[in-house]
């Protein structure tokens, strides 16, 4: 069954959507951004709603992309000049969380 996305999960994808080009928020970072919830309520949210928001732009804390769109994360994090680590699997979180500042 279809639903319209609530207060919290809108608030999560206004976030999603504020995240620039090539930086990165884990699950966890939007979670203290919104305010409530934790990785496991966002990651929910991108579930349900994500398609419409830069979803590959929200990754594990450990830099890894969403498991089952790896590929096409891999395709964005290139065309953005997302910083990878080393071995080229995983965002580099250092250089590429995002601070929350526009």
């Amino acid at each position: 069954m279809w639903s319209e996305p609530d207060e919290y999960a809108e608030a999560v994808l206004d976030t999603v959507d504020r995240i620039p080009p090539g930086r990165v928020l884990a699950y966890g970072d939007i979670a203290e951004m919104v305010g409530r919830g934790g990785p496991r309520q966002v990651g929910r949210v991108m579930s349900l709603f994500g398609g419409g928001v830069p979803w590959w732009r929200v990754i594990r804390a450990d830099g890894r992309p969403p498991a089952c769109n790896e590929v096409e994360a891999h395709e964005h994090y290139r065309a953005e000049g997302t910083p990878l680590r080393p071995d080229g699997r995983r965002v580099d979180m250092v250089r590429a969380r995002w601070d929350g500042r526009a």
